[in-house]
This record gives C-alpha cells, structure tokens and sequence, in this order.
C-alpha cells in the first residue's frame, strides 16, 4: 500500500510538473487580456496581406483594412494611440528586402484603420512617429525628412540618410533615430543617428534587422544572427536582443533553434516584448507561418525548444512562458484604448 501510495504521488507530482507550463502561459494571457491593442499584418481570406487588431491576449481580433488590391504591412500606432500610419503595396508586388524601405506608399488612418489616407507610391513609405504624434518622420532614397502628419508637407529637411535603407525609427524622446544601414562595407547593419546633428554610431554589426526602441530610448531592440552557431548549415538562428544604443551591453532576449525571431517591440511600459517567430529566413519568411509572442521581460533571456546548442552558448537562461497568440507579422503595441475604437 504505501508503494502505491509513493507511485501515486510521484505520478500526481509529475502532472503538476508536467502542467505547471500551461498554468504559467494561461497567467500570462490573463495578465495581458485588457493591456490595449496590438497591430499587426497577417494573410487574409482574400489572399492578400492586411491588417488585423486584436486584444494582446488574442480575442477581439478583426480585420482592419481588407483590400483585395493591396498589401499592408509595418503597423505603428501614434504615441497616444489614436493613429496608425503603414505601408501599402500593390497585390502581388515582389518584395526586395535590399530596398525594402523604398517600396509602397505611406498610408496614415485612423486606429481602427478607418479614413485611410495613401501618398505617393515610392515615397518615403518607411515611416514613424514623432513623439507627440503630430509629425512623421520618413525615408526615402534623398534623405530622413520630417513632415506634417495632416498636410504631409515638410516640416524639417533632416539629413542625408547615410547610408539607412530601412526600418527607420524615432526615439520615444525624440533625440535619436535608429535603422538598418549598409556602412564600413558591412550590410544589414543596425545604427544609432543623433536627430538633431546627423552624427551615427554602430549598434551591431552584420546580420541584424527589425531595430525599435525601448521606452527609455537607451536600449534598442534588434534580431541579430550572431557568429558561432553551427545549427542551420553553419548559418545560425536569428534572436531577439537588447542592446544599447551607443553599441555594448547586448543581451539576449529570446531564442528558440528552428525559428528566426523578428519583429520585435516593447510594451509601452517596458515589461513585456512582443515578436515574431517564423521557421524561414529571409525573403519570404512573413510567408511561412510565423507566430505572434509575447514574453514578459521578468522572464529574459528565454530559450524555448530543446535548443541544445543554444542552450550552451546561453546556459544561463530560464524557460518563459511564452504566449503564441496566432499567425501575424511585425505586431506592435499600445495601452491607450482608442486603439480598438
């Protein structure tokens, strides 16, 4: 009897265990549910990318442009949430990730997707916001320019680009611009410019992508494939991680071996991250079912999956949870509750 008795609580420990994973995630999900909105595109019904609206826990989650003629991606919402500007390509345009921020037309709406307003096709597409919302910062092959988030006439002739070519983002204090750039002969180089005297620094080296800020507009966020790794044909997973603006003090955020991360952003209170996790690389990989997540900063740097040799490049790491919310690439995020309205 007390053999059985051993066997049993040994078993029920063992489901416990087994099930503690689960209870973590569903905590998580709880604690997000009424944290605003997040945005992000993902393929429709029609066969077209558009955008979609959800609540951070997954539900409410509707379709907030559906054009069968047009593609939509890069959803930011303004600072107070009342705005989102994206960029919209033709059906069917071939996306060339070397000259990804020249592609579409700059559309700002409202943040339900409503009253949408398209410029030029080609210009200036890559976009975001300044810090009180009422103007855009925008790239285009001449140079960074700020313009009149209403009349979109030019406020403020910046600088020459300096070699930025996408993914072109405003610090939350409005002193720095980050974006991906080709520079010293390195591409897919993440870079840190000074707003106001042009003056640029590397962030980090080499195969580096999706750059955003972090609330205090110290910390960048960034996917980077670091050297070293051997999985993948010697080729590497891309992660998730922090680093500082000046360039140092990287940190890994999440990694997971099977899966490149991209996409990433930070809550606007800087406790959680939000990405994406798709199984392919490069061209073609918003294409591949990637997945939406959101990991509570507490709980960095994460490694998920088995991950053996992550795992040993990063021993010190903790497991989650990790909440997959559903297909949708490059999310982002606000509090405000004009988001969904």
């Amino acid at each position: 009897m007390k053999r059985l008795i051993a066997i049993f609580l040994f078993v029920s420990a063992s489901h416990v265990a087994a099930a503690a994973p689960d209870a973590r995630v569903d905590a998580l999900k709880t604690e997000v549910a009424a944290r605003g909105w997040i945005v992000y595109g993902a393929r429709s019904d029609n066969g077209t990318w558009d955008l979609f609206l959800s609540r951070p826990d997954g539900s409410a989650r509707r379709n907030i442009t559906n054009t069968p003629d047009f593609e939509e991606a890069a959803p930011r919402f303004s600072p107070d949430g009342s705005r989102l500007l994206f960029r919209r390509l033709e059906k069917g345009t071939t996306i060339d990730h070397d000259r990804w921020g020249f592609q579409g037309a700059l559309v700002i709406a409202n943040a339900d997707g409503s009253n949408p307003v398209a410029g030029e096709d080609g210009a200036a597409p890559w976009a975001s916001w300044s810090p009180d919302g009422k103007q855009v910062v925008c790239l285009d092959k001449q140079g960074i320019h700020v313009l009149d988030r209403e009349t979109r006439k030019e406020v403020r002739d910046v600088m020459k680009r300096q070699g930025i070519y996408q993914q072109l983002f405003c610090s939350p204090d409005g002193r720095w611009f980050c974006g991906v750039a080709n520079v010293g002969g390195e591409s897919w180089t993440v870079v840190r410019m000074n707003a106001a005297t042009g003056e640029m620094n590397t962030v980090r080296t080499f195969q580096n992508c999706t750059p955003d800020w972090f609330p205090d507009s110290e910390r960048i966020i960034l996917s980077s494939r670091p050297a070293g790794q051997q999985v993948n044909d010697g080729y590497g997973y891309t992660q998730l991680w922090a680093v500082d603006g000046a360039g140092g003090n990287d940190r890994l955020l999440y990694g997971e071996e099977g899966y490149h991360i991209y996409g990433g952003a930070v809550s606007p209170d800087g406790a959680y991250v939000l990405f994406s996790r798709s199984p392919q690389d490069g061209s073609g990989a918003e294409n591949a079912g990637g997945e939406i997540c959101i990991l509570r900063m507490a709980d960095t740097p994460t490694i998920a999956g088995e991950s053996t040799e992550l795992r040993k490049l990063h021993p010190a790491t903790k497991d989650g949870p990790v909440l997959f919310l559903t297909q949708g690439w490059e999310p982002h995020w606000t509090y405000a509750e004009s988001g969904g309205e």
